[in-house]
């Protein structure tokens, strides 16, 4: 089975720079997205940013023009560069892999990495 590992996590000053990744291990197809998804305290669990195997991104609008979404197809490993971040941002930062197998749909979580925005 697929198991997605979230690493790069701690606790960092606004403005600073962050690294979250994401290796997946186990087989994965080769039509799939992986994403990354931010629970706050407190609050529901959501998309910040998504790319698929072709390498197309998209992006919340919270976190459009600091975050970065990048992915390496050869390693099945996903990364999040995060930039000039805010307390807001505080949360476990969870990777996503969703994917088609005989045209049926599976979807796969990591156990997530915590990241706190604090001075």
């Amino acid at each position: 089975q697929v198991q997605p590992v979230e690493s790069g996590g701690g606790l960092v000053q606004p403005g600073e720079s962050l690294r979250l990744s994401c290796a997946v291990s186990g087989s994965i197809f080769s039509d799939n997205v992986m994403a990354w998804y931010r629970q706050a305290p407190g609050k529901q669990r959501e998309m910040i940013a998504a790319i698929t195997s072709g390498g197309t991104a998209n992006y919340a609008d919270s976190v459009k023009g600091r975050f970065t979404i990048a992915r390496d197809n050869a390693t099945n490993t996903m990364y999040l560069n995060m930039n000039s971040l805010k307390p807001d941002d505080t949360g476990v930062y969870y990777c996503h892999v969703f994917q088609l197998k005989l045209g049926k749909p599976y979807d796969y979580w990591g156990q997530g990495t915590q990241v706190t925005v604090s001075s």
